[in-house]
């Protein structure tokens, strides 16, 4: 193991709070004089089948742990997610079937080892302590807390005051999570900063039940392609770790100057030296943001596809923007003439048909907004009727294309 202060030099990077840093300290350096790794430990709950970049920042601090010798624990909350963590929400979460749960499972599993080392990573089940518990259990854990300090969490005193429904079982999310903490005698624990309650909760009932409480360790939420909002799917804003390397490739360079040190820090594995040394650079001037933009895109591609892909991604990403050619592997899509008046059809519809919008009215914004092309050239009308011929190109943006096939 390196020396304490190596060590925590390296954890401290893209870190937004540790509580307590000294009692951190304090475990790093018994781990160290003990020649014992410290159990590390990040609950998921698998609520969405897919894993984008935002996902990746606290299993990167994770990997980080893993590389200077400690012991990595996935808890896959398969039994908190039948609730659902209540954590920013308005209102009562549905519950998944566990089929879903399982499904989803499975996926997090495949992804998660895109990033850490398989063969040094536990993967524990919540059921395998939780459902167990009898209804007696249940009421002892219950009584390691009081409702009032339950009602200090934000999202429910706001749906209190907003005289919204807080179901009861929704408070037993916080005790649960904790209570896996206790089963596994964790020493750390990883999550957002909106985690925090929940982080806390695993440190109270470590002390209740005679453990020494763990520390916790909270990273921030990452931005998504917007700048403004967190990374979300259902926001759009987002890179996928599964998606194609060109498409990687692609979103990143959409990513907003201002943020490209903080995806630098927090989801890709160059030193904190060349970080510094990228930081100062872009603050001077004396490297260009687009030469960095397309460093980072080529870093994202190499860490999730290889370093051939990543080359692949750039040269391909080169040849269709910066010199305006048509990308090689355009996906076909079927339009059949029944769809037709005399050959022709409404442009909005087309590109709908197409599948590069989602409806008529977004594809007549793009066509305003000057994002759509036809054989690499503008659409200047969203109200004319056009030909349709085998093997138009159709395209909306930089990213998205279309071959039409006539059937």
């Amino acid at each position: 193991m390196l020396p304490v202060a190596e060590q925590m030099k390296i954890i401290k990077r893209g870190v937004t709070e540790i509580v307590p840093e000294q009692e951190l300290l304090a475990k790093l350096k018994q781990s160290c004089s003990e020649e014992k790794p410290l159990k590390v430990k990040l609950g998921l709950d698998p609520t969405a089948p897919d894993i984008h970049l935002g996902h990746t920042v606290v299993l990167r601090k994770l990997k980080q742990f893993q590389d200077l010798g400690h012991h990595i624990i996935i808890i896959i909350g398969d039994f908190t997610a039948r609730i659902g963590d209540p954590t920013g929400k308005s209102e009562t979460r549905k519950q998944l079937t566990e089929e879903q749960i399982l499904t989803n499972a499975k996926t997090y599993q495949t992804q998660i080892f895109r990033i850490l080392d398989p063969e040094k990573t536990e993967v524990r089940f919540n059921s395998e302590w939780l459902a167990p518990l009898n209804f007696a259990d249940i009421i002892r854990l219950a009584s390691k807390y009081t409702v009032a300090r339950m009602m200090e969490r934000e999202d429910f005193a706001k749906r209190f005051r907003e005289g919204r429904p807080i179901s009861v079982h929704e408070f037993f999310y916080p005790l649960m999570q904790g209570y896996d903490s206790v089963a596994l005698e964790a020493d750390i624990e990883f999550g957002g900063t909106d985690q925090k309650f929940n982080l806390l909760m695993g440190r109270h009932l470590q002390e209740e039940f005679g453990q020494k409480p763990q520390a916790a360790i909270m990273v921030p939420i990452l931005e998504g392609l917007d700048g403004v909002q967190k990374m979300s799917k259902s926001l759009g804003n987002y890179i996928g770790i599964s998606e194609d390397p060109g498409t990687i490739y692609g979103k990143a360079m959409s990513i907003p100057d201002e943020l490209m040190v903080r995806y630098f820090e927090l989801v890709t594995d160059i030193s904190n030296e060349e970080l510094a040394k990228i930081d100062a650079g872009l603050k001077s001037g004396a490297l260009h943001p687009r030469d960095m933009k397309m460093y980072l895109a080529r870093t994202l591609v190499r860490l999730y596809h290889g370093p051939d892909a990543a080359q692949a991604a750039e040269e391909e990403f080169k040849r269709i923007f910066q010199r305006g050619d048509m990308p090689t592997d355009i996906p076909e899509v079927n339009v059949k003439t029944s769809e037709l008046a005399d050959g022709k059809i409404w442009v909005a519809k087309l590109f709908t048909l197409a599948g590069l919008t989602v409806s008529n009215g977004e594809a007549k914004r793009a066509i305003q907004q000057g994002a759509a092309r036809i054989d690499a050239e503008k659409v200047d009308s969203a109200e004319d009727d056009i030909l349709v011929y085998e093997g138009m190109v159709l395209q909306i943006g930089k990213r998205k294309f279309a071959k039409i096939r006539l059937q």
